[in-house]
C-alpha cells in the first residue's frame, strides 16, 4: 500500500482537529446549559426536559447525547448552543412554575426563527399561555412513603431529586422496623442500587432521632405493624398523601385503614386495585369525568405493564380502531419470585427466577379495558417472567378495523411521542440495535421500538414491541399521578 501524500495527511489532521474543537465547544456549552437547568429549577421552579427526558442532575455529556439523539427521532439535529441561548431568555421571563420541553422549543426555533425578530419574541409567542400565570396551590404537600422496597426507594429518590420544596415533600418512610441497624441497612439500600446505580446525592443517618437526611430533606423513619397505629401529626405531618408501595392491601376498605391515621388525607397505591378504586393510567384516563379529585381519597396507579401498553393502545384505538388483540409481556423477574426453587402460592412462580423463563398470568388486558372501556372483551394477555432484573417488553398483537402500512403505524406513534397529551408516556426508538438495558432509567411509561413493527400483507394485523423500565418508568408515572392527586401540578409546554 503506497504511503499517503503529505497533503492527504495534513487534511486528515485538520479534519481531526476541527472535529475535536467542535466537540470541546459543544461540551463547554453543555456545562453552561447544566448550570442554567439548575438555576431555572431552583430559582424559578422551571424544569426543563428534552423530549420528556429528564435534565435535572444530568452531566454535560449526557445532555449532548440527548441533543444528538434527536436526529433519529425528529430527523433534525439540535444545537446545544440554541438550547443555551433559549434558556438564558427563559431566566428573564415572567413564567410560573412549569415543565418546559427545551427540545420542542429548540426544534421549533430552528424551523421558525425567520418569523421572529429575536429569540425573546419567539418565546413570548410560544409561551404566551404561561406568561404571568400563578399556580393554583399555596404550599407543597407532605408525602409519606409506606413500604421501602424497589418502588418505595425509587419513589423517594426521585421525589428528593425533583424536590425543590415546592410540590411534594417526603416527610416520612414507614417500614416494619426502625432499629439503628435497620435504619443503617435501609439507608445503604437507598444509596446503592444494583440496577439504577448510586443515589446522586448525600444521605446521612441519625439513628438516635430515627431520621435520614437526604439532600437536605429530613425524613422520619417510622416503624409500624398496621396503618392505623401511626400518629403522623405528632411528627409534624399534616394532610399528607400516603403512597403505599407494599402491595399488601388492594381493596378500598383495606387501603382506607391509612386514612384512620392522624395526618393522612389521601392514599395512592402503586399496584392494581380491586373493586371501585379508580385505576388510573396518567395521560390516558386521569381526567375521566367520573373521578372527583376533590372528594375521592383512595387511588391506584395500576401496574407497570398497564402503564406501558395503555397509552399505545389508546392511540391505536382512536386512530385505527381495534377489533381484538393479545398482549404478551416478557417481564423481568421481581421480588415476588424465588431465588431458588421453593414453595409459592401461585403456579410456576416457585421455580428459580434467575435460571428459568416462567409462564405466568397478568391482569394487563382487564386493566387496559378499565382505562379504555371500548376495549372491554377485546384483549387477552399473558406474561413470561425472564432471568433479567429490570426492563420488560410488551408484544402487542392487534387486529385493526382498516388496512395500514408499516410506515403509517410508525408515523402515528412517532407523532404521538412528539406532540399531544401522551408525550410523557410514549418514547419513540428508531434504533435497530436497541436491547433491554438501553432503557434502564427511561422516564416514559413505554418505549415504542419502531424498527421491530410488523404488519400483515392485508394490513389488518399489526405487531408492536413496547419496552418499559418496569421500575423507574412506572415510578415516574406514579409521581405524575401523585402531583395531580395532591393538587400541586405545574404548567407545561410540551
Amino acid at each position: 500500500m503506497p504511503d499517503q501524500q503529505p497533503s492527504s495527511l495534513n487534511q486528515n489532521q485538520q479534519d481531526y482537529d476541527y472535529s475535536l474543537e467542535n466537540w470541546k465547544n459543544d461540551e463547554k456549552s453543555g456545562f453552561e446549559f447544566v448550570n442554567l437547568v439548575g438555576q431555572l429549577y431552583y430559582d424559578k421552579s422551571i424544569e426543563l426536559t428534552i423530549f420528556q427526558s429528564q435534565l435535572i442532575d444530568r452531566s454535560s455529556s449526557v445532555i449532548l447525547k440527548k441533543h444528538s439523539h434527536s436526529l433519529s427521532v425528529i430527523k433534525q439535529a439540535l444545537r446545544i448552543q440554541d438550547s443555551v441561548m433559549l434558556s438564558r431568555e427563559l431566566m428573564m421571563m415572567d413564567l410560573p412554575p412549569s415543565r418546559i420541553d427545551i427540545g420542542r422549543l429548540n426544534r421549533e426555533w430552528t424551523q421558525e426563527r425567520d418569523k421572529y425578530p429575536d429569540a425573546r419574541a419567539y418565546l413570548e409567542d410560544k409561551l404566551k399561555d404561561l406568561i404571568g400565570k400563578k399556580v393554583n396551590y399555596d404550599k407543597p404537600v407532605d408525602v409519606v412513603i409506606y413500604g421501602f422496597g424497589r418502588i418505595g426507594r425509587l419513589m423517594t429518590r426521585e421525589l428528593i431529586i425533583q424536590g425543590n420544596g415546592t410540590q411534594l415533600n417526603v416527610k416520612a418512610i414507614v417500614t416494619r422496623g426502625n432499629s439503628a441497624e435497620e435504619i443503617i441497612k435501609r439507608a445503604s439500600l437507598f444509596k446503592n442500587d444494583s440496577i439504577h446505580g448510586p443515589f446522586r446525592g448525600v444521605v446521612t443517618e441519625d439513628v438516635e432521632n430515627k431520621t435520614l437526611t437526604i439532600n437536605g430533606h429530613v425524613v422520619k423513619m417510622i416503624a409500624a405493624n398496621s396503618p392505623e397505629e401511626i400518629d403522623y401529626e405528632a411528627e409534624g405531618i399534616q394532610d399528607a398523601l400516603l403512597i403505599d408501595s407494599t402491595g399488601v392491601w388492594t381493596k378500598r376498605e383495606d387501603l382506607g385503614r391509612h386514612l384512620k391515621a392522624k395526618g393522612i388525607s389521601k392514599v395512592l397505591l402503586t399496584a392494581p386495585a380491586k373493586g371501585d378504586v379508580p385505576n388510573i393510567v396518567y395521560g390516558v384516563n386521569h381526567d375521566d369525568s367520573t373521578i372527583d379529585y376533590s372528594s375521592e381519597k383512595i387511588y391506584s396507579a395500576a401496574s407497570c405493564t398497564t402503564n406501558a401498553i395503555v397509552p399505545v393502545l389508546h392511540i391505536l384505538e382512536n386512530k385505527l380502531g381495534i377489533d381484538k388483540g393479545h398482549i404478551e409481556t416478557i417481564h423481568a423477574y421481581t421480588n415476588d419470585q424465588n431465588l431458588t426453587d421453593n414453595y409459592h402460592r401461585k403456579p410456576r412462580r416457585g421455580r428459580s427466577a434467575p435460571i428459568n423463563m416462567v409462564l405466568t398470568s397478568t391482569g394487563a388486558a382487564s386493566a387496559a379495558a378499565k382505562a379504555i372501556p371500548s376495549l372491554k372483551g377485546k384483549l387477552t394477555a399473558n406474561a413470561v417472567r425472564v432471568p433479567i432484573p429490570n426492563v420488560s417488553l410488551a408484544i402487542i398483537s392487534l387486529t385493526i378495523k382498516r388496512s395500514i402500512s408499516v410506515e403509517e403505524v410508525i408515523e402515528i406513534l412517532r407523532e404521538a411521542a412528539l406532540k399531544g397529551r401522551l408525550v410523557e408516556q410514549i418514547r419513540f426508538s428508531a434504533s435497530t440495535e436497541a436491547v433491554s438495558t438501553d432503557f434502564i432509567g427511561d422516564s416514559c411509561a413505554g418505549i415504542f421500538d419502531a424498527p421491530a413493527t410488523l404488519v400483515s400483507a392485508d394490513g389488518k394485523s399489526i405487531i408492536l414491541y413496547v419496552w418499559y423500565d418496569n421500575e423507574f418508568g412506572y415510578t415516574i408515572q406514579v409521581i405524575r399521578l401523585a402531583k395531580l392527586i395532591a393538587g400541586v401540578q405545574w404548567y407545561t409546554y410540551y
